[in-house]
């Protein structure tokens, strides 16, 4: 299928691709902590019949510089202009802390159609990075609503990683840790699914080792309606790590900071058992140009995350 590419530079840089005869489904494409804007990724999403936009919501010019108060106005502005562009449904495709965003922005912007949350989180999180002061230090919420900060589960800085120095550190286990120790903080720092009228996608791997997105991902599902209400739907596969890898996408290259689990042959596995369900919940009976199909590989940028 013949797509047409637009790149973005205001409001956020960004990369628009867009099946040559358009398409009534906008998608909102969304990285987690690496900040990439993920072209690959909006490529096949275009080739498989979607408007997909992929935005960098983090590190670009009037940004935060890290994953630190982040207005989720950011996300609905996105919304709008798929909206005005004539986008018949919307949906947003985020991967880890992508996830948590596209997540809270579904729960306040009731034209969010359908959310995909690879590797989600139920909670939301203190900041990965410093916020638009330059600072990581205090712990900040990562999100912010009509310019106030969302309640959040803080990092126990106690914490040492289990690797030898100098090799990539799994940190779920500094997640779990520090859900232990905030306990009193986890219900106000809940993400409130239930209130969200967009049909869901968890799509989780058992052996990430980023943070529990399984268990995480169960328990956004235990939270909404079971039945009668938006649709939730849970994919995972247990050999499966943090990077889910979509019909058409190569594996990213090994970070040499952060263990994420998984092997590049599960992480495919689980992309493909997904992508039948990711296709038909993002159209939501809507027709797509040239029908639902796996795209052809589209090769993924070098940047680790």
């Amino acid at each position: 299928m013949e797509i047409v590419e637009r790149a973005w530079a205001e409001p956020w840089e960004g990369l628009r691709c867009t099946p040559a005869g358009g398409s009534p489904v906008g998608v909102v494409v969304l990285s987690g902590s690496s900040g990439r804007v993920e072209a690959a990724r909006a490529r096949v999403l275009a080739r498989a019949g979607f408007d997909a936009l992929a935005i960098r919501w983090f590190g670009g010019p009037g940004q935060p510089p890290g994953v630190c108060e982040v207005p989720l106005e950011t996300f609905t502005a996105a919304v709008d202009l798929l909206r005005a562009d004539g986008a018949r449904r919307v949906g947003l495709l985020g991967t880890s802390k992508g996830a948590e965003a596209a997540l809270l922005t579904a729960v306040r912007d009731p034209r969010v159609d359908a959310v995909v949350a690879l590797a989600p989180t139920s909670l939301v999180w203190c900041n990965v990075g410093p916020g638009p002061d330059g600072a990581d230090r205090p712990f900040r919420s990562s999100w912010t609503w009509r310019g106030r900060p969302l309640p959040f589960v803080p990092m126990d800085e106690d914490w040492t990683p289990a690797e030898p120095e100098g090799a990539p550190v799994a940190v779920r286990s500094w997640y779990e840790r520090s859900a232990r120790t905030f306990a009193p903080a986890l219900p106000t720092a809940r993400i409130p699914v239930e209130r969200a009228r967009a049909d869901l996608l968890l799509v989780a791997g058992g052996a990430d080792a980023m943070w529990p997105s399984l268990p995480f991902a169960e328990r956004i599902r235990e939270r909404r309606p079971a039945s009668g209400g938006p649709r939730t739907l849970l994919v995972s596969d247990p050999e499966a790590g943090h990077r889910v890898v979509l019909p058409g996408e190569l594996p990213l290259p090994a970070s040499p900071v952060h263990a994420h689990g998984g092997t590049p042959a599960a992480d495919t596995r689980l992309g493909a058992l997904a992508w039948p369900r990711l296709l038909d919940l993002l159209a939501g009976g809507l027709p797509l140009p040239g029908g639902s199909r796996a795209p052809r590989t589209v090769r993924q940028p070098a940047t680790p995350g």
